[in-house]
């Protein structure tokens, strides 16, 4: 058998694969094949296809294995049933039908299962001095008297008990990717099921699959439901039901709806769930009498909530209203002298808009102050921030994101902290530490981006605040609604019974910028004035037909035009904001096409592929979830200043701190190159890009492009069609989030 080398581009080792003509017919009996796997080139997570480079018996050269297996490792020991076959691109290998790995035995196998990367704190250098120390009995020393570990150099207390408490975490984890795989379902999410269900995982999971979808990132009902089919769970039991009942509603607030009309409900619930209609109303009144979901008529309309979100209407509502009918606890004020004695301390003139806005701020216990880029919300609230601090009234600022928080800091002068930190998250719980028994320590709270503030955070922050204190809340009505549940901001305003002052005054210097006339301009329907080809502006309309025209401008506009012309880093201070995911003009293609055009990838430098997405060092990258452990948020933003093959983690900076991140943690992250403008929302940045084509259909309303424009604060580059533009600026729909909050409020 004459054996060959073919290297092929691009992905280095993972394409070294063997080419040689094999005169076995791949229809012939099985053969069998066994030996010590020297590489593992690829590996899917999702549907455990894997290409092994294995040192076979009776072969002289490394031989290419492709086949299906839970988890594998380099240095284990594989056997395998199948056919040769000659691949048109990858050459000789020997695909298996059947393939078993199993721990390895030899010396020259334990290093290279040890040296893997496979437990945290054992890479090729330790791997190699704890095999030439204590040979086949390493994995007994581990697990039995980690202490001789600490025989070796290098090797301390800290370290020891790191590999021991890796050792025991990677075995259970391995159990599981083994369960997982037997019952058909991908192994990606192995870790973060042990991380959420300890070493009691397998139990957990067997005596209710669908828990999955309720607490397991990533893992959705159907993923749930295909073990629960392979364990023997009945395809019309009612516990499959009911399961599907919470995954709809579940999956509802993830739209911004609080509740579902139960006629709906059922609905979705049944093109789910495939069984009839008398199963989905027997389970739908046993999660009712179970109180797992609540039944509530609001408007004529009967409602299913998820108690936890009924609740915390109920609180809002109560609060809101118990604070609109009592006067503020402030010191007695002269507003016409503090207006004065304002003015000569800043310099700014107040306008009559403003002065009136002050005199209701300081007469009122709670207020919304709300109204576009430019005109005072700024200049305002630092003015009442000025003359109730000379008045020692005590003030604590929040905002929903660290960026938000950061701007309010710089803007104020003040301290500005996020709600989660202010309200001091339990990471174990993800429950607050203030609240009604434990409030915050002020007089006044001001919070700023309530557009963004969803139903169960504000709930939240109101059970904080104390018994006598009053409340600001900042924002813009007109830009998108919260990521989450409910639409407080409008609900607050459109009640009736929360004083509200809308500035709509774009002053002088606000007026010189074109971001601003835009952005004011689309929300008044009408669309943006186009400056002359050649005038300097800070708003720019990039006139391209196609998709990929679009993309192709996208990617030269990031890389070379922008920091050309402003000085401005093409990973740092550019963002391009999509109004979808998907798409060739949606953020995971275009993370992957301006990664590579960005931060091209190194060969001397290491790199992790998972859960879809290719991570490198430099790589900007959004947190996806809240994670109080490690205390960074849905929506932040940072970047990758190292990966550790040998611990197996990332570690991301965000401003001035830096988070690790495990390897199985990943799924928390993704590319942000390219983030959505549901994403941007709270934030910032130097120069923005923004997408928009007549594909991008369903999503083109005028509140997202505004959004989108008033994200950026020295440039913004909107690339596109201008029939997508003006669809999006016709279309003010606001749209329908089923909620109970404005009607409670009006009670």
């Amino acid at each position: 058998m004459n054996v060959s080398h073919i290297t092929l581009p691009p992905c280095g080792e993972a394409l070294t694969i063997l080419s040689a003509l094999h005169t076995q017919s791949p229809s012939g009996p099985p053969e069998s094949l066994s030996g010590l796997i020297e590489r593992v080139p690829f590996f899917n997570e999702e549907n455990g296809w894997v290409v092994l480079k294995v040192k076979a018996k009776g072969h002289r050269d490394l031989v290419t294995v492709v086949g299906s297996l839970a988890s594998v490792s380099a240095g284990e020991w594989v056997t395998a049933e199948g056919h040769w076959v000659q691949d048109r691109e990858f050459g000789l290998q020997f695909r298996a039908d059947m393939l078993n790995s199993t721990a390895p035995t030899t010396k020259e196998g334990i290093e290279k299962y040890l040296g893997s990367g496979m437990v945290k704190g054992i890479g090729p250098v330790y791997a190699k001095k704890l095999v030439e120390k204590f040979g086949e009995e390493i994995f007994n020393i581990i697990e039995t008297d980690s202490g001789r570990l600490e025989d070796i150099d290098g090797i301390g207390p800290k370290r020891r008990t790191r590999i021991k408490a890796a050792w025991a975490e990677q075995k259970v984890i391995r159990m599981i990717m083994v369960f997982l795989h037997s019952n058909g379902v991908s192994t990606s999410r192995a870790v973060r099921i042990y991380k959420t269900y300890g070493e009691g995982a397998i139990d957990k999971v067997q005596t209710d699959p669908y828990c999955l979808a309720k607490d397991i990132h990533g893992i959705g009902f159907k993923t749930a439901d295909q073990i629960a089919q392979k364990i023997g769970i009945p395809h019309d039991s009612i516990l499959r039901a009911c399961a599907g009942l919470s995954h709809v509603l579940l999956e509802a607030t993830g739209q911004g709806h609080c509740a579902l009309p139960e006629g709906m409900l059922k609905e979705e619930a049944g093109k789910l769930l495939l069984v009839n209609e008398e199963i989905v109303n027997t389970a739908l009144e046993k999660t009712l009498a179970d109180r797992d979901l609540v039944r509530e008529k609001i408007d004529d309309q009967e409602l299913i909530f998820l108690p936890t979100l009924k609740r915390a209407e109920e609180g809002i509502a109560a609060r809101i209203k118990a604070l609109a009918s009592s006067p503020p606890n402030y010191p007695p004020i002269d507003v016409a002298k503090a207006v004065t004695w304002c003015q000569g301390k800043t310099g700014k003139e107040l306008a009559p808009s403003q002065q009136t806005a002050l005199r209701q701020a300081l007469s009122s216990r709670v207020l919304v102050i709300t109204g576009g880029p430019g005109v005072g919300k700024t200049t305002l609230v630092n003015t009442i921030l000025l003359i109730l601090r000379a008045k020692k009234v005590r003030c604590l600022l929040c905002a929903p994101t660290g960026r938000a928080a950061k701007r309010l800091s710089e803007t104020t002068g003040v301290e500005a902290k996020t709600i989660h930190r202010l309200l001091e998250v339990n990471p174990a719980s993800g429950g607050f530490t203030r609240n009604e028994s434990r409030p915050l320590e002020c007089d006044l709270l001001v919070a700023d981006e309530t557009s963004m503030v969803d139903v169960l955070l504000m709930n939240n922050l109101l059970r904080a605040l104390p018994g006598n204190a009053s409340l600001l809340l900042v924002g813009d009505v007109d830009q998108l609604p919260s990521v989450g549940p409910g639409m407080v901001l409008r609900h607050l305003i459109g009640c009736g019974i929360v004083p509200v002052v809308r500035l709509t005054e774009v002053f002088r210097q606000a007026a010189n910028s074109q971001i601003i006339t835009t952005a004011h301009r689309i929300n008044d329907g009408q669309m943006p004035q186009m400056p002359p080809k050649e005038a300097e502006s800070d708003f720019y309309f990039v006139d391209r037909a196609e998709p990929e025209q679009i993309a192709a401008t996208i990617l030269d506009m990031v890389k070379t035009r922008i920091p050309a012309k402003f000085g401005l880093d093409a990973i740092r201070d550019i963002q391009v904001l999509c109004p979808m995911n998907r798409g060739s003009l949606g953020i995971r293609e275009l993370n992957v096409r301006l990664q590579v055009e960005l931060n091209p990838a190194r060969p001397e430098e290491p790199v992790v592929e998972k859960f879809g997405w290719r991570f490198q060092v430099r790589d900007k990258v959004i947190q996806t979830e809240n994670n109080y452990d490690k205390d960074v948020f849905n929506g932040d933003i940072g970047q990758i200043v190292k990966i550790d093959p040998v611990e197996r983690e990332v570690a991301v900076k965000f401003d001035q701190r830096e988070v690790v991140y495990d390897f199985g943690e990943l799924d928390e992250v993704a590319l942000a190159y390219a983030i959505t403008i549901h994403k941007s929302q709270g934030s910032e940045f130097p120069a923005v890009v923004i997408p928009l084509a007549t594909q991008q259909y369903l999503l083109l309303q005028r509140n997202l492009v505004y959004t989108g424009i008033t994200r950026g604060k020295k440039l913004v580059v909107v690339i596109g069609q201008r029939k997508a533009l003006a669809i999006a600026v016709r279309n003010n729909k606001t749209e329908q989030r089923f909620s109970g909050l404005l009607a409670r409020l009006k009670i």
